[in-house]
């Protein structure tokens, strides 16, 4: 199974993420998607195995989302284009697996992946 974590490295609960992943032993891709930034199509890949809508994904408590975005009422493809735009906004840490994906907060979650 072929597991991908969208990780930054600054954050601590993505790294706690990315150690639990270790911990289990489990073949898995690291995406920093901070320094390498995220496409349209990762974002839709991650909405469709989360099953959430694009603002679910989103960080509201960054300074961008509280002084520019909070009160925006948006399509989902604007936040989409935000996200790509500003990838610090993307929730963390994000695991999917084949089919189906979790916000690894707790880490605990990414056991509902294996």
């Amino acid at each position: 199974m072929v597991i991908k974590i969208y990780h930054n490295p600054r954050c601590r609960k993505s790294r706690e993420g990315l150690k639990f992943l270790q911990e289990q032993g489990h073949e898995f891709q690291v995406i920093d998607y901070i320094k390498n930034g995220i496409s349209i199509l990762e974002i839709n890949e991650i909405i469709l195995k989360l099953h959430v809508s694009p603002k679910n994904l989103i960080r509201t408590n960054e300074a961008l989302y509280k002084n520019e975005l909070k009160n925006l009422n948006l399509k989902d493809e604007e936040w989409i284009t935000i996200i790509t735009e500003n990838p610090q906004l993307l929730i963390r840490p994000i695991v999917l697996a084949k089919h189906k994906g979790v916000i690894a907060n707790p880490p605990e979650n990414i056991l509902k992946l294996v």
